[in-house]
């Protein structure tokens, strides 16, 4: 395990992002990688803390988690300075591939995430498809964009604003996924895995995303099992997503 920090230029700060690497490594030896996007309130600490997925270094891939603090990974409208988005897909992939043994290339590189970060890996999958051969979402607000106004969730309603853009902009448009899968062509999207907990407050959304994705013809999965929105659910989706990972692309360092 290791901590990185280096000076972005897309946020005008220092950002820390973890990695676990295999520890068996030759020589020369490049590995294919698998971005992890923590949620809503967490941070770049959240997969290795919250969950077992450490594991899947051993079968020898490079595992990133970066730090995406409630950004939602975007590009905020309405605060220039937060450029996640420009991070997470140029800075972050630039400097994982130069830092570490990384194989480059989309066919070498899948993007995970829970709640926001599963938000975020839908979003990036449907906008960069060009990035990634792998999209998992585990719980992911995918109605987030969409959501209107509401006294109980007045401060919520605000940040998404920020984030997303006024309603029916273009701005949000452009980042909610309902309105990106429309457009998006199934020879070259990632390969979806979408998953939520039976209790799951956001299910009937999810629900009716997977439905669009049926609809379009998009290469993906739906899977739910109980629970809720919470970690002890999520680490049990995780094997199943990293099982997925490696049987239905090419993303597949062996045993």
């Amino acid at each position: 395990m290791r901590d990185v920090t280096f000076q972005s230029a897309a946020l005008k700060q220092e950002m820390t992002y973890r990695v676990f690497l295999p520890e068996k490594r030759n020589v020369g030896e490049k590995f294919p990688v698998v971005y992890l996007l923590h949620g809503n309130g967490g941070g770049f600490r959240e997969w290795s803390n919250d969950s077992n997925v450490a594991t899947y270094a051993a079968r020898g891939v490079i595992l990133v988690m970066p730090e995406g603090r409630s950004s939602y990974y975007l590009n905020a409208v309405e605060r220039p300075a937060d450029k996640y988005e420009d991070y997470l897909t140029q800075e972050l992939i630039t400097d994982v591939d130069v830092r570490f043994s990384a194989k480059p290339g989309r066919s070498n590189r899948a993007i995970v995430g829970v709640s926001m970060g599963g938000f975020a890996a839908i979003k990036m999958a449907l906008s960069h498809p060009e990035l990634y051969v792998f999209a998992g979402a585990i719980s992911p607000p995918i109605d987030a964009p969409q959501r209107k106004f509401s006294w109980k969730r007045a401060g919520q309603w605000w940040g998404f604003r920020a984030i997303f853009g006024p309603m029916d902009s273009d701005e949000r448009k452009a980042r909610n996924p309902f309105v990106l899968v429309q457009s998006a062509v199934p020879q070259v999207t990632p390969y979806i895995y979408l998953t939520a907990g039976e209790q799951e407050p956001l299910l009937e959304p999810i629900q009716r995303f997977e439905s669009r994705l049926k609809q379009r013809g998009l290469a993906h999965e739906f899977h739910t099992r109980p629970g809720g929105h919470d970690w002890y659910e999520w680490d049990a989706q995780i094997p199943g997503c990293f099982a997925s990972l490696f049987t239905n692309v090419a993303l597949n360092p062996g045993k």
